[in-house]
């Protein structure tokens, strides 16, 4: 029927909802129960005294009843008492409590929310009850554009917003069991005196952005904070023969990548469930981690002129181990994508992975490389006929050479009779200039001196007679 793609597409936004919106739920808490935000590891009982840093500001949630010596509050800060929750000060006379100790509360300054660690991410909120959660690259693993954030409904938190933008687009933020998805609402809670404790940073967090009406996903919009990303990562070395490194993530992998290719037919969230059910199911691959998305992946023209990125489906495979099993599952994705791929809308698709191993249908990276090559050699065969024809027909012409004057042989001659007889004859010696000056020795200034002394062109030279081959030895006897 020709409208099928159409209800087929209006079918899966029906099924999923606003396409590639997740559920991303903060992590820490600010919560008095918690015994982790306790410098002792325990949350202090009657006996002890209950200290808050003097210049931190903290909003506590206390769930139940607490018997305390001393609380030392911050200057800034507050409780959250639900029904059922509060304090009473003992004297100090709880059994159960040991001596008693100063508890400090830990300090949540430094939580970001931009660290990868902090977040849980699942498909809808019953998932997150549910500890349904998945894995994505980095970039990812951090609420994007699209997705709705939650901060528990019981607890309370401090995070810092601070971003290379003015604003963390999201779509929506629920605190404590309240959704905000109007920017107005949104924006009167975070002037609060509860939204200035829980939220602090340059940049603030900003709800009411429109879903992603795209069925084949969007792009997270995180690219932007990648580098305040990985800032909070810590990457584990690697020992397989050819890491990975997935767009978007902030490590390499022992891995294997899946990169799809789509039309207009392909639905992302209909795609992640049928790998999900068709293999992650099966006990070979419980282990694996699965973590697909969108991504915008760098063009070149010729291979050297950036053009245009173009939309791919990126799957990256994790099995925890050295990426073998990730490649089986890899191999088994393209075998469903050669039999199915045509009915939901995948036009190709290859893998490449941490053995080395790379496979698909012909239309990947090469092909650029392919493309290359051939314009090349097209440009080789029709542009240098094309410049002997135009050379030969004078309309491109040899730039002229400027003249350069260079003396003939003759004119060096001249020159030198022209100078003459006039030569350097070096500076005065009272030794062979004025003989008299010194003692008469026979041999030396006589007639055999004057043969051997002469004057040339080059200058004065004389024989010495100890190097005379005349001279077969020297007496230097009395």
């Amino acid at each position: 029927m020709p409208n099928t793609p159409a209800r087929f597409l209006l079918l899966g936004l029906c099924l999923f909802g606003a396409a590639d919106a997740l559920y991303k739920q903060w992590i820490p808490d600010t919560n008095y129960e918690n015994k982790t935000n306790w410098d002792k590891g325990s949350v202090p009982c009657g006996n002890d005294i209950v200290q808050f840093s003097a210049q931190r500001k903290v909003s506590v949630y206390v769930e139940t009843v607490h018997s305390v010596q001393e609380i030392r509050l911050p200057v800034d800060g507050e409780f959250i008492l639900p029904s059922g929750g509060g304090f009473t000060v003992s004297n100090g006379g709880d059994p159960g409590c040991g001596a008693g100790v100063t508890a400090q509360f830990k300090d949540a300054e430094s939580l970001q929310w931009f660290d990868p660690a902090l977040w849980q991410a699942a498909e809808s909120s019953d998932d997150l009850e549910k500890g349904r959660f998945l894995f994505s690259v980095h970039e990812e693993s951090v609420p994007c554009q699209y997705d709705n954030v939650l901060f528990r409904a019981g607890s309370s938190f401090r995070v810092d917003t601070t971003s290379n933008q003015p604003s963390v687009p999201v779509q929506s933020v629920s605190v404590l069991g309240k959704k905000f998805s109007s920017s107005s609402e949104f924006t009167h809670y975070l002037g609060s005196h509860s939204g200035r404790l829980q939220f602090h940073g340059t940049s603030s967090p900003s709800v009411g952005a429109s879903g992603c009406s795209d069925a084949s996903g969007c792009d997270c919009g995180n690219s932007a904070n990648h580098n305040r990303i990985c800032g909070t990562v810590t990457c584990a070395p690697m020992s397989c023969k050819k890491p990975l490194y997935p767009i978007g993530h902030c490590c390499d992998v022992c891995s294997a990548i899946v990169t799809i290719r789509y039309s207009s037919g392909f639905i992302l969230e209909s795609y992640r469930n049928r790998l999900q059910h068709l293999f992650l199911g099966l006990p070979s691959y419980q282990s694996i981690q699965l973590g697909m998305s969108k991504v915008l992946k760098s063009q070149y023209f010729l291979g050297v002129i950036p053009r245009a990125a173009a939309a791919e489906i990126q799957i990256v495979l994790l099995d925890g181990e050295s990426g073998a099993v990730a490649e089986a599952l890899a191999r088994d994705i393209l075998k469903d994508v050669q039999a199915q791929g045509s009915n939901l809308g995948i036009t190709g698709a290859e893998f490449q992975a941490s053995s080395g191993a790379t496979s698909g249908d012909g239309a990947g990276d090469n092909a650029g490389v392919v493309v290359g090559a051939v314009f090349g050699i097209l440009i080789v065969v029709i542009g240098l006929p094309l410049l002997a024809v135009l050379f030969r027909r004078g309309v491109i012409k040899m730039p002229t050479m400027p003249t350069i004057s260079i003396p003939s042989l003759s004119s060096l001659r001249r020159s030198q009779e022209e100078i003459g007889d006039f030569t350097d004859h070096g500076f005065e010696n009272p030794i062979f200039d004025k003989p008299t000056m010194m003692p008469e020795v026979p041999g030396i200034y006589g007639t055999e001196a004057a043969n051997s002394i002469s004057l040339t062109p080059s200058g004065v030279h004389f024989v010495n007679p100890a190097y005379d081959e005349n001279e077969t030895s020297i007496d230097f006897s009395a």
